[in-house]
């Protein structure tokens, strides 16, 4: 562990690690022989489309015309090879399941998912209809907690969040902020002094029933595959353990984005009805969407916290370009969120 964070074997990585040959050679020849033994061939040269300082990868073409993916996350994602292996495992019909992963080197063969919900151009319907079923997935992994922690999947339950939230106050480094000395100083100046605030809400959240469960914090229409009123979801190298509700910050203002729609929309309270109702075990609407409301104070703090993560596992010349994602999400604590001046 460094700082809190899962390693793998390598403190650091990023796209000066991504494109270095014998990187690449290695990590290719471990999917090779993990294709051989399900059975598949490659038939053609590896692409590499996907570069980014967090993570890569590599389009495999095979024989028979269809494709693999080879994928490697940093340190900062270590839990998701792992996370993603026992997902197919535990709920093999909601998540892209993996062909082999390999946790010390943080490697991820994946067949192709087919066509993502962003390439569908799905209306206000099928989005809700996500949601639900994202929601189903969430709580079909509740008797999976404790598991999902013996994996490595970081803990961001509400209990845990304000600790987190005074460590990154504290953090002066620049090149996980962006700026010389850190956050802004007036957000600084607010967190401080609304310390006692999201304390309440996170015990208000802590003591409000709801199970921890995966936290996926990047769900979005690129992260959910479409097929037959079918939806798997993929990407977990944001996920933690924590609140379920967390996961609807991301997924609102990625649906509000992709619908056009403003802050506040009606069909955005919708959207959120839609996830609610498969949790209708654990409260009434009204006290569900309570605890929605104190999840999307709250949540930007923890996605803060997921960008620090991240960037801690990535080579410190390669962080300044994503570097200000940690400010700038903390700073979001201190705006309206997406269910702002609509009606609840």
């Amino acid at each position: 562990m460094i700082d809190g964070l899962p390693v793998g074997t390598d403190d650091t990585s990023g796209v000066a690690t991504w494109r270095d040959p014998r990187w690449r050679a290695g990590a290719l020849e471990w999917a090779v022989g993990e294709l051989a033994r399900a059975g598949l061939e490659l038939d053609g040269e590896p692409e590499q489309p996907h570069v980014r300082v967090w993570s890569t990868a590599f389009r495999l073409p095979l024989r028979g015309g269809t494709v693999a993916w080879l994928k490697c996350v940093g340190p900062g994602s270590a839990q998701e090879p792992v996370l993603a292996g026992a997902l197919g495992g535990w709920v093999p019909d909601r998540v892209l399941v993996p062909l082999a992963v390999e946790p010390a080197r943080r490697l991820l063969l994946l067949p192709d998912g087919g066509a993502t919900l962003r390439a569908s151009g799905a209306g206000v319907a099928v989005w809700a209809d996500v949601l639900r079923a994202y929601a189903g997935l969430q709580l079909d992994l509740v008797p999976h907690a404790a598991a999902m922690l013996g994996l490595g999947v970081p803990d961001t339950r509400p209990a845990h969040l304000p600790g987190q939230v005074d460590d990154l106050v504290a953090d002066d480094e620049a090149q996980l902020t962006g700026r010389p000395g850190g956050l802004e100083p007036a957000v600084r100046r607010r967190l401080v002094a609304d310390r006692d605030a999201v304390v309440r809400a996170c015990r208000e959240l802590a003591d409000g029933g709801l199970p921890a469960t995966v936290q996926h914090d990047d769900l979005h229409d690129a992260n959910v595959f479409v097929s037959g009123g079918r939806y798997r979801f993929f990407d977990w190298g944001d996920a933690s353990l924590s609140h379920p509700f967390l996961s609807l910050l991301v997924a609102l203002r990625m649906a509000g984005r992709a619908l056009e729609l403003p802050d506040g929309d009606p069909a955005l309270h919708r959207l959120r009805d839609a996830y609610l109702e498969p949790w209708s075990a654990y409260g009434s609407p009204a006290e569900l969407r309570a605890q929605c409301d104190l999840a999307l104070r709250v949540a930007p703090l923890a996605r803060a916290l997921t960008w620090r993560r991240l960037l801690r596992g990535v080579h410190p010349a390669e962080r300044a370009e994503w570097a200000g994602s940690v400010a700038d999400w903390t700073a979001e604590y201190l705006r309206p969120g997406p269910l702002a001046g609509g009606a609840s």
